[in-house]
């Protein structure tokens, strides 16, 4: 149903052992301009990719991206009045599939001009690979109330 809310499990477990792998992966990257995950060996890139529940092939297309990859995601939530911390504490499982898809987005020319137009919330499901997610974020006030 288009207007059902969108109910997802938690796992505290998970979500801190994936939070910081995910960290752990920024802070890696962000040591050297290189993609330091080439440093890593092939067991070592699968079993963190198994961990992160991706293809090896994705987190290392993820790790080659520069710093700074997910902006574009921040300031489209921030244009959605959706408070990124806040988002991020929730539900922190959602933001990192968030992020993934916005890494790997090859629409960033248009959703920053559509930023810098201020017309990013009327236009993102035309062109934002995240469209679904926060079209369901976006569902009822009182869920939207929760992320601001």
């Amino acid at each position: 149903m288009p207007n059902s809310p969108v109910e997802l499990a938690k796992y505290p477990t998970l979500d801190f052992v994936l939070g910081a792998i995910a960290e752990w992966i920024n802070r890696y990257r962000q040591a050297s301009p290189e993609n330091e995950l080439a440093r890593c060996g092939p067991d070592d890139v699968r079993e963190i990719a198994k961990d992160l529940n991706i293809l090896p092939s994705e987190l290392q297309a993820m790790a080659a991206k520069a710093p700074g990859s997910t902006d574009l995601l921040d300031k489209m939530l921030l244009a959605l009045h959706i408070n990124t911390d806040v988002f991020t504490k929730a539900q922190p499982a959602v933001m990192r599939d968030l992020q993934r898809l916005c890494i790997s987005c090859n629409q960033k020319f248009r959703c920053r001009q559509e930023l810098n137009d201020d017309t990013a919330s009327r236009n993102f499901r035309e062109f934002c690979p995240n469209a679904f997610t926060l079209n369901a974020l976006l569902g009822s006030d009182r869920k939207r109330a929760r992320y601001q």
